[in-house]
């Protein structure tokens, strides 16, 4: 009986230790709700008016930004300009080339006040934090919480190494895994494949690898499985297909690049759990210009060496990139967590669907099928939603489908850039609603003049 009351009292204890400290957290944020703003007033004051800046749904205002007689102007999308951005521009191309993830911006426009961010000047200063490391404790949480949420990647048993981006991460992991080879690293991807991962290869040249082109040309080789490190980029960049490594064998090392593996971009059949995984706020947020990576990584030589890399490269990653990304993974944390996903799903099918119908009309182009598939997300089978459309020329004269496009005011990028034929071109489908309208307008536009011809 003592024993039980002991236990009773220690729970009693350590309970109302929980409820004072709940109280008080509370009291104290509650009192600074309802003070008089200090040193803050004018940074947030600044902040309001710049954001309050009209600039007619087709353009931002920035802190950053350039000032005329001291007031912020403008930053127009493409195909509009003025001093307001409400001129629209009628025979502006429709640029749908670069991965500019703007289509979350409506989100975060909804989302102003649980994602703003005021940093004091005297925030995080040194080198480290208070535990001597170089990565946010409570960052790290919010991750693992997000993958959590979105059923896309195996945690457990993981080391976390944050980059600048997932581009650093991927020349950290190509580092790691040829640091102590015998003879040069082969880095190879199937095509068709991200061209960062040959020309970041080729540009930091070294004798410990060197890129050696198509995945799928060396499986047919005798000698393959000797000293290979494979990129895998799954859903794939350019034609959103779910990938596995081509290569196997003992001396087969790859790096999966999952920038596209969230429920917004794919269906997530099951919980992503290779040796080294790559992610990137980027395309999980929206939030490119920030510049935050991470990596999931097995094996600890491997992440330490990675780490190393990093360090070398960078000392370590910003303590305010570091802040913001925390600030954002709250934000997307709120509720149940899966606003964000459920919002961007449902903007990049809407946008998937009106293209493809718009392409199924023609005789002269033609796109990528993904089929559907269960997600585990959303625990049924569910369409696509990729991030780029890859579409191909199919007529035989039409061997350069980028010119084909350009003619029409169309700006794409071409398939030899992903080491494919030029007859493929991959369209993004990420940027603002101004870009998308105008490159759905100019793509309905085309293959009219496709039906009118064929009649003619």
């Amino acid at each position: 009986m003592a024993k039980i009351k002991y236990l009773l009292f220690g729970v009693c204890f350590v309970g109302s230790i929980a409820l004072n400290i709940f109280f008080v957290t509370n009291n104290l944020f509650a009192g600074y709700e309802n003070k008089q703003l200090s040193w803050s007033q004018k940074a947030a004051a600044e902040a309001e008016a710049v954001a309050a800046v009209s600039c007619s749904g087709h353009g931002r205002a920035y802190l950053d930004g350039l000032l005329v007689d001291g007031k912020p102007v403008c930053e127009c999308n493409t195909c509009y300009e003025g001093p307001h951005c409400s001129q629209f521009l009628p025979d502006c191309a429709a640029n749908a080339d670069s991965g500019d993830p703007l289509f979350l911006e409506p989100f975060w426009m909804q989302h102003a006040e649980s994602s703003a961010l005021l940093v004091a000047g005297w925030h995080r200063m040194s080198y480290v934090f208070a535990d001597q490391t170089s990565m946010s404790l409570e960052l790290q949480k919010h991750i693992l919480k997000v993958h959590s949420i979105a059923r896309n990647a195996i945690t457990k048993g993981k080391y976390l190494v944050f980059g600048v981006g997932s581009t650093q991460l991927l020349s950290a992991a190509v580092f790691a895994l040829s640091l102590n080879s015998s003879s040069p690293a082969r880095v190879v991807a199937a095509s068709p494949y991200y061209p960062v991962y040959k020309t970041q290869t080729d540009f930091f040249e070294t004798v410990h690898f060197e890129f050696q082109g198509d995945a799928l040309l060396m499986k047919n080789t005798s000698d393959y499985v000797r000293n290979v490190i494979e990129f895998v980029t799954s859903p794939n960049n350019p034609d959103g297909n779910l990938r596995k490594a081509v290569l196997q064998g003992l001396s087969v090392n790859a790096i999966y690049d999952h920038a596209y593996y969230w429920p917004h971009f794919s269906a997530i059949p099951a919980p992503a759990d290779e040796d080294i995984m790559i992610f990137t706020i980027s395309k999980l947020t929206g939030h490119a210009g920030s510049r935050f990576g991470w990596a999931l990584v097995k094996d600890k030589d491997v992440y330490l060496n990675m780490q190393n890399y990093i360090s070398l490269a960078d000392i370590s990653i910003s303590r305010d990139t570091q802040l913001r990304a925390l600030q954002l993974l709250k934000a997307v944390l709120k509720g149940d967590g899966r606003e964000i996903f459920h919002f961007a799903y449902e903007k990049m099918r809407d946008r998937w669907e009106k293209i493809s119908q718009t392409i199924s009309l023609s005789k002269r182009f033609t796109i990528q099928d993904i089929p559907p598939q269960y997600c585990n997300f959303f625990e049924k089978v569910r369409g696509p939603s990729p991030a780029y459309i890859w579409l191909k020329c199919e007529r035989e004269e039409d061997t350069n489908c980028k010119a084909v496009l350009l003619s029409a005011n169309i700006i794409g990028r071409s398939g030899s850039l992903f080491n494919a034929e030029d007859r493929y071109v991959r369209l993004s489908l990420l940027k603002s609603d101004d870009d998308y309208n105008s490159l759905l307008y100019r793509l309905k536009e085309l293959i009219s003049k496709e039906g009118r011809a064929d009649t003619l």
